[in-house]
């Protein structure tokens, strides 16, 4: 199955997943697929879908139906580029191995697929500079468990920080947590149980994918568009299943990089409140993009909206603190789950947190911030351009860019190339919520796009 993702219908799709489980060996010779029932109940399709899909791969000669009993597999063909000595992590080309490679830091090597801006970028918030003032503010109780709602005072500061945006909170409607990804594990362990169907974006974050496959919940696949989600396919999805979730980027959308505009904002919350549908609102890029960008949460007022925030890029994934905002009966049974989880909060680093946003060269940060953003997109989208790139939004800034380039179908094989020159990419096919083996497009961290060894790459 070679057809480009861009121009597959579903049922295409489908057949290209189970084309790859077999090449790679997962299915193997007599092996039965699942039924069209089980593949429907797992999978979120229509009928008429997962027969087409069957019979894509029947036609290729890669299974074969045995009437009365189902589909079954004939044969693994050989890949002509498959590689044996190939390194285990250059083929898992999944989230975990993903994950695995945002932590790793080698001299030498660009990081273009990484998901956070160069450390120089962060300087003028170094830790050790408000240690004194942290311990300060009382420092038996730093030897204690902090509230299972988080520190009094640093969510007094997120009601402010919040207000910017022009959501109104109360410090009991903030829950802090351990980061945006802490936030969506609790949020997930109060509303999904196996098999519970919860909405996403495709392309969209992918340590959630792995999330919702660690709780065994079934991901619905909502198109992301420049402009938002696709709405027609989020209604449809929202009257055949009738998800309890619906997890969202409004700005600064990972991969892509698109905000999200109000016409489509407020539609998104008409569906949610027409279908009893809670919108989660990661919002981890805040403090990259201008107050005035459209937030879900703003219009909404966290009437049917959760906003997660994030202080780990801004500041340093090394504090591990961000929060919740919503409705305050809520936000009081996400603090319990909270609590038995971890017992309490991380009270050291949220005090940090705290001294930092009272202090005023916090605001002086950002938009050093969000001009060496602005730079560097202006440039990333000009080295783009030089190399004939298709980019999917051009925006003003952006910490990440999303884009394909000439002759290259599989940016997996792309992702292996810049490999062996010491350049990581974040290849289209992480960020696919249906999995997809072939996926031309790749996102790229605008701080690291001027780099002579991917030129180099490309070209080789």
């Amino acid at each position: 199955m070679t057809i480009p993702m861009q121009r597959q219908t579903r049922a295409q799709r489908i057949a290209s997943d189970i084309a790859g489980q077999i090449a790679d060996g997962i299915l193997r010779r007599g092996d039965k697929l699942p039924s069209l029932r089980e593949y429907m109940r797992l999978h979120g399709y229509s009928k008429n879908t997962v027969i087409t899909a069957y019979e894509y791969l029947a036609a290729e000669g890669l299974v074969e139906a045995r009437h009365g009993r189902g589909f079954f597999v004939r044969e693994a063909p050989q890949r002509p580029d498959d590689d044996t000595q190939t390194p285990p992590y250059a083929r898992a080309l999944d989230t975990i191995w993903m994950m695995r490679q945002q932590l790793v830091r080698e001299p030498g090597h660009s990081h273009l697929g990484e998901g956070f801006p160069p450390v120089d970028w962060l300087m003028d918030m170094r830790l050790d500079k408000f240690h004194r003032q942290v311990v300060r503010g009382g420092v038996t109780t730093l030897f204690r468990y902090g509230n299972r709602f988080g520190n009094a005072s640093l969510r007094e500061q997120l009601t402010k920080k919040i207000a910017s945006y022009g959501i109104n909170a109360l410090p009991q409607q903030i829950l802090t947590t351990f980061g945006a990804n802490h936030a969506m594990d609790l949020i997930l362990r109060r509303f999904t149980r196996p098999g519970d169907a919860v909405l996403v974006e495709n392309p969209g974050y992918y340590p959630l994918f792995g999330k919702l496959q660690l709780n065994g919940a079934r991901m619905l696949s909502v198109p992301r568009e420049v402009d938002g989600p696709n709405l027609e396919a989020l209604e449809r999805l929202l009257l055949r299943e009738r998800p309890a979730l619906f997890f969202m980027q409004s700005v600064g959308h990972n991969p892509t990089g698109t905000d999200l505009c109000e016409h489509k904002a407020r539609r998104i919350l008409a569906l949610a409140e027409r279908h009893d549908l809670i919108v989660v609102e990661n919002d981890a890029m805040a403090d990259f993009k201008l107050n005035s960008a459209t937030k879900l949460s703003a219009l909404d007022q966290l009437g049917r909206t959760l906003y997660l925030g994030s202080f780990s890029k801004p500041i340093s994934a090394a504090l591990r603190v961000g929060f919740i905002a919503g409705g305050d009966a809520l936000i009081s049974e996400l603090a319990d789950i909270k609590m038995l989880m971890h017992i309490g909060g991380a009270e050291y680093a949220e005090r940090t947190v705290d001294v930092i946003l009272r202090e005023g060269n916090y605001l002086r940060h950002l938009s050093r911030l969000q001009q060496r953003l602005r730079d560097a997109t202006a440039r990333g989208l000009q080295v783009l351009d030089e190399l004939g790139a298709d980019v999917f939004c051009r925006p003003e800034q952006s910490l990440y860019l999303w884009a394909r380039f000439p002759g290259i179908e599989d940016a997996n094989e792309l992702t292996r190339r810049c490999l062996q020159r010491g350049v990581m990419l974040a290849p289209g096919s992480i960020f696919s919520a249906t999995r997809d083996p072939v996926v031309p497009w790749t996102r790229l961290n605008v701080a690291y796009l001027d780099d002579p060894a991917f030129r180099a790459s490309l070209q080789g």
